[in-house]
């Protein structure tokens, strides 16, 4: 009878003994949890965080791909396979830039023509997000004429052309191109138009002298007067 009472009064302290020593365990490894955790937010998190925050701000120019080709190189030694990238660049405010980079890998093609790009920066006028006034360049067998537009008009192009006036800051503009399909060679013409553009004061402007009926042009001054010439009497015999 001794025996079955003292088992019966050891039995329920164990279970009561474990549940503390797991509630303990738990409550010890939770602050170690949250250490680690800002360990981990100190090492990794907050330096990403800032990395990026960094470039995006150091990125000055939009960026848009022409286009990307495959290009072959007969050499003795057999054909040498590179990518070629062409890529114009802009800050959205009057400044644009053509570039173009050929490398064995397609990154490394774009970084060089990004590079390219920024040393071949032109910068031209912008009126009201438009170009100030007419003009009509040709580059070997590409013809480009660009036209102001009224705002709300939109950029009427296409091609590169297009995405040369994107990153460019234009908003309003109508272009026509002729000739040659070539990207290449419609994206260098469209920047030979950008160069030729020049500033409004150096424009002159037509539509006050037909407002302003004072101001006569050169061309409708009047004539001068000639004096009459004297007629030769004639001798009657």
């Amino acid at each position: 009878m001794s025996d079955t009472v003292q088992t019966d009064v050891t039995t329920p302290e164990t279970p009561a003994e474990a549940p503390q020593t797991e509630v303990v365990a738990s409550s010890e490894a939770a602050p170690a949890g949250r250490g680690d955790r800002r360990r981990d937010d100190r090492k990794g998190g907050g330096r990403r965080d800032r990395r990026d925050s960094i470039r995006e701000e150091e990125k000055e120019f939009q960026e848009e791909m022409l286009s990307i080709d495959r290009v072959t190189r007969v050499t003795a030694g057999g054909r040498q396979l590179r990518f070629r990238a062409s890529v114009v660049i802009g800050d959205g405010k009057g400044r644009v830039g053509l570039g173009i980079g050929k490398s064995g890998e397609v990154q490394g093609a774009i970084e060089k023509a990004i590079r390219d790009a920024k040393k071949n920066l032109i910068t031209f006028p912008i009126v009201n997000g438009t170009i100030p006034h007419d003009v009509a360049v040709n580059f070997k067998s590409s013809a480009l004429f660009l036209h102001p537009a009224y705002q709300g008009t939109g950029i009427i192009a296409g091609g590169s052309v297009r995405k040369i006036f994107a990153v460019s800051g234009i908003k309003d503009i109508i272009a026509k191109q002729h000739g040659s399909p070539n990207g290449i060679t419609n994206a260098r013409v469209t920047m030979r138009a950008l160069r030729a553009l020049k500033p409004l004061a150096l424009v002159r402007d037509f539509s006050k002298k037909a407002e302003d009926p004072s101001i006569v042009s050169e061309d409708k001054k009047p004539a001068a007067k000639k004096a009459p010439t004297k007629k030769k009497e004639t001798k009657s015999e």
